[in-house]
């Protein structure tokens, strides 16, 4: 048997055997390379075309604004996009306001993930959130496991915690080969935000 018929077969089988209706995938881009917003802007481009609600949700974005916010208007209410938390940790004195925040940001993140209005929840730099202790793993696991059947979502950041990569479905993880930044070269607006 050739390997193309093989895997047809193998296909076949898993579609016949695969739970009928929308089965809602946790997905994390995680790692220290480029590309793990990027992927989840494309992954709910992708969302938006086939129909779906998507709640684009950053944790850690703050004031900084992003030339995606100039096009997401575009798709009117199908596309939520919301800046939550405080902004990069790096540009405050107290952690603990940023503990506060994200733990602000997060019950308002539940709310929208069981609310089971959007077929995608991007939770944007919540890796970092969770790797600086602002939030329980294990709380935002128990949120995965409670949200609506359908709810696909995708966490994205650095630093991905070992239960979170267990738990889900799909994990990536984008590794720095090369980076301007190496080079003394800015983030660039059109192409790092």
């Amino acid at each position: 048997m050739t390997d193309a018929k093989a895997y047809r077969e193998q296909l076949q089988e898993l579609r016949r055997k695969a739970p009928k209706g929308q089965q809602g995938l946790v997905l994390v881009y995680t790692g220290d390379g480029k590309g793990k917003t990027s992927a989840a802007l494309g992954t709910a481009l992708r969302a938006v075309g086939a129909g779906w609600r998507v709640a684009f949700l950053q944790f850690m974005k703050g004031a900084w604004k992003s030339a995606e916010e100039n096009v997401i208007p575009l798709f009117g209410d199908q596309w939520l996009l919301r800046k939550l938390g405080r902004g990069f940790t790096w540009e405050h004195e107290s952690l603990e306001e940023d503990r506060q925040a994200a733990q602000e940001a997060w019950a308002e993140a539940v709310q929208i993930l069981q609310s089971g209005q959007y077929e995608l929840v991007v939770l944007d730099e919540i890796n970092y959130v969770l790797h600086y202790g602002f939030l329980d793993v294990e709380e935002v696991l128990d949120a995965l496991r409670a949200r609506p059947a359908h709810v696909h979502v995708v966490c994205t950041g650095r630093n991905a915690p070992e239960a979170l990569v267990s738990f889900a479905d799909l994990v990536t993880e984008m590794r720095k080969v090369k980076h301007p930044f190496d080079q003394g070269i800015l983030a660039q607006q059109g192409i790092d935000y």
